[in-house]
Order: C-alpha cells, then structure tokens, then sequence
C-alpha cells in the first residue's frame, strides 16, 4: 500500500471514468426506469421514507433487477475500493513533503491514510448492502429501514470530505512550503 502515491495519476482517471460510467448510467438509464426520480444513492441530504418507496415502486421488479446488475454488481462494487485507493493514494501523495508526515514511518504513513479512508469505504459498502436488500424485497420494506438507508447515504457521504479535507490540506500546506 506504500507504493500507491505512485498510482495516484492513473487511480484518479480510472476513479473519474468510473464515475462518469455510472454517472451517465444514473441519468441516461436509471432515471427514465423510475419515471424521473433521482436513484437514492444520489441523495446526499437523504430521503424520506415516502420519496424512497416512491422511487422502489416506480422501478418495479424488472427495474430494481437492472439497478442491482447494472449499478450495485458493477460499478458500485468497484467503485468504492477504487475510489478508496484513489484517496489513500493522494493522502500520500500530498503529505509526502510535509515534515510531520514524512517524519511517519511508509507504513504510520499508510496506517494512517487507511485509517482516514476505511469509514468512508465501510459505509460505502454497507449503503449499497442495504440499498440492494430494499430492491430485491422493495414490498415488505419499512419506514425503519428507509431511514437507515438514508442515514447511511448521509453518512457516507459525509465520511467522505474527512479524506478530501485531509488531501487539500495537504496540498495546500505542500504548496505553502514550495
């Protein structure tokens, strides 16, 4: 994992392809399925319990089937590892010239970069669980269950400006020192 600042150019394109993909996907495809509605994941404030049973029975089985092979078994299994990569890659990158970091050992350097990045993934990863439980079984959902699932979009999303404020300020302090 020590040697991933050396990747960070190629994980960043690979991460921003990636995203486009899916990006595209989600409004190219998924959204005419739902007949408009924005897929939950794409929530970042969340979502009421009645604006996600409105988007699961908009799709219906056929389109929650298309969600979870073209979204969850696709891309968004790859993406939240790839883009994780990518952020711990730039959280070495950045912090490379920095006295107080350089000072880490490779791998308290490393430690420490996953260590910023795993919330992230984590909820990433439990999210997309929860999500594909509520399209495979969207009719017995519960409001309980919505809510988790938009608490952990919520979460997810904001677990991941924890590494994006550490590589910005990285940078900035790198180029403060340059």
């Amino acid at each position: 994992m020590t040697g991933l600042s050396r990747h960070a150019a190629a994980l960043c394109l690979a991460s921003v392809v990636v995203f486009l993909v899916m990006t595209t996907l989600e409004f190219l495809y998924f959204e005419r399925l739902s007949g408009g509605l924005l897929s939950l994941d794409m929530r970042i404030t969340g979502f009421t319990p009645d604006d996600a049973m409105a988007w699961l029975m908009a799709l219906g089985r056929r389109g929650s089937e298309i969600i979870i092979v073209w979204h969850y078994l696709t891309f968004d299994l790859l993406f939240p590892a790839l883009f994780s990569a990518t952020l711990v890659s730039l959280i070495l990158w950045t912090g490379h010239h920095l006295p107080r970091f350089a000072a880490l050992s490779k791998q308290g350097q490393a430690m420490l970069a996953l260590g910023l990045v795993l919330p992230y993934t984590l909820a990433d990863y439990v999210q997309n669980i929860v999500v594909i439980r509520l399209l495979l079984d969207f009719l017995n959902a519960s409001p309980d269950s919505l809510a988790f699932a938009s608490a952990l979009i919520v979460t997810r999303f904001a677990l991941v400006v924890i590494p994006l404020a550490v590589i910005a300020t990285f940078y900035l302090a790198g180029r403060r020192r340059a």
